[in-house]
């Protein structure tokens, strides 16, 4: 029970950060990605002060013998860079710089009942689907 309390209040701290900072406005995320015009370097702060604070955790963490809140984490092995991976990050870079949205970012902002907010989600779920149905055959 205290795992889910934790991932619950884990996820909520994260999407009122994503909030505070201006994620979620895809037009400041659109400024920071249009280098060649109206360039908005404020994102580059989040995400610079992001790694300030997460980078010792890694480090510090990096190769202990156990886990505090869990006894495994499931983390991928595949390590070769193919098709699909090649398609996806390209599917994925393209739609954050012609809408200004990533998933996280996208959630978090229904909160602030924005219509299109909805709609960008509930297209990257059918997306998620229709990659699952691909990937079968």
């Amino acid at each position: 029970m205290i795992q889910k309390i934790l991932a619950l209040l884990s996820g909520v701290v994260f999407g009122l950060g994503l909030t505070i900072s201006s994620m979620t406005n895809p037009a400041k995320v659109i400024g920071f990605l249009n280098i060649f015009d109206l360039w908005d370097p404020s994102l580059g702060f989040v995400m610079g002060g992001a790694i300030l604070i997460a980078a010792p955790f890694f480090y510090f963490f990096e190769n202990k013998n156990h886990l505090v809140l869990t006894s495994k984490i499931n983390l991928p092995n595949k390590s070769n860079i193919d098709f699909s991976l090649v398609i996806g990050a390209l599917l994925f870079g393209v739609g954050w710089g012609a809408v200004g949205f990533c998933p996280g970012p996208a959630v978090s902002s229904i909160a602030l009942l924005n219509p299109f907010s909805l709609l960008f989600v509930c297209a990257m779920i059918l997306g998620f689907y229709l990659s699952q149905v691909i990937n079968k055959n």
